[in-house]
């Protein structure tokens, strides 16, 4: 009887779930890692188009579990079956995909080429320092050698890129969106809110003054939907001497002109109220309070992509 014994088949690759949040890749790099070999896949090159942005990552775990996205469904699991070679032989690697790659029967719809960068996890300090920074609202940084095969935190850059042969992540706390108001409108923005996975808080008639400084950080929208400026003037007051990226209030060109006179008459200054967007929303004039909802969070989503481009 011939004794030979048959090679291990590889994992085959899946999906574990559909997430595309930083925080929850990393954590489930960090837990897959604490059960054994993990690997952190990420988006370092992006030639023509491309589905997601630099820095994107994907987290597979030595049994063929992943999650993440790097494109844009396309090519997760041929990088997942990348990363578990990369663990089986104990080294990093690079990978391309698209224009310029050796994979020729994997094609990216946009006709773009993108290169991935797959880290062999051997300790997952840097990523808990991330984590930890996220958790207190503060930006965070990673390095990534290539060269040294290491992944270290740092003090967050700018913006995501390489330098000097290092690839640079930064990673910011998720959208907080503060609503102030007891209005349908604002019920829904809540409810919308919340399903796209931001960070919301809701304020009623007279808790705007409530509002801690603390919680309107440079990562945060806050949102007046308010039909009466006795009851936006607490919390919008508040706003104005925040960091916050976004101020929106409901209401006509008409009452904005009444808002602003009142905010001038306080000492504010044309910088300031240029910070407030009202009427409200990136398009408009809106009948019902689902529109409404829709037309808010696409303007603090857009202005969430100037404030940190």
């Amino acid at each position: 009887m011939d004794q030979t014994l048959a090679p291990i088949a590889a994992p085959i690759p899946v999906r574990a779930s559909s997430t595309d949040d930083p925080a929850e890749l990393l954590r489930f790099a960090i837990d897959a890692h604490c059960l054994g070999a993990a690997a952190l896949a990420t988006l370092v090159e992006i030639h023509g188009g491309a589905a997601r942005s630099l820095g994107a990552h994907m987290a597979v775990v030595a049994d063929g579990r992943f999650c993440g996205y790097v494109s844009g469904g396309c090519v997760e699991a041929a990088v997942a079956s990348e990363a578990l070679l990369a663990m089986a032989q104990g080294r990093d690697r690079m990978v391309k995909f698209g224009d310029g790659s050796p994979f020729f029967d994997i094609v990216l719809p946009c006709g773009g080429g993108i290169s991935i960068a797959i880290h062999v996890l051997k300790d997952v300090g840097a990523l808990q320092h991330v984590l930890d920074r996220l958790g207190q609202r503060q930006a965070a940084g990673l390095v990534y050698s290539p060269e040294r095969q290491t992944l270290i935190s740092v003090d967050p850059p700018l913006r995501t890129c390489w330098t000097e042969g290092d690839f640079l992540t930064v990673y910011r706390p998720r959208t907080r969106i503060v609503i102030s108001g007891q209005t349908i409108e604002a019920q829904a923005v809540a409810r919308l809110a919340e399903g796209s996975g931001y960070d919301v808080i809701v304020r009623g008639w007279g808790e705007g003054d409530r509002v801690a400084a603390d919680i309107i950080d440079p990562f945060t929208a806050v949102v007046l939907l308010h039909h009466d400026l006795d009851a936006e003037a607490a919390i919008l007051e508040t706003a104005l001497h925040s960091p916050a990226f976004y101020i929106g209030a409901l209401g006509s060109t008409r009452t904005h002109r009444r808002r602003v006179e009142r905010l001038t008459a306080l000492g504010f200054r044309r910088d300031d109220l240029g910070r407030i967007k009202a009427p409200i929303g990136m398009f408009g004039p809106t009948r019902d309070a689902t529109s409404l909802a829709l037309s808010v969070l696409a303007d603090v989503a857009a202005a969430r992509l100037v404030a940190y481009a």
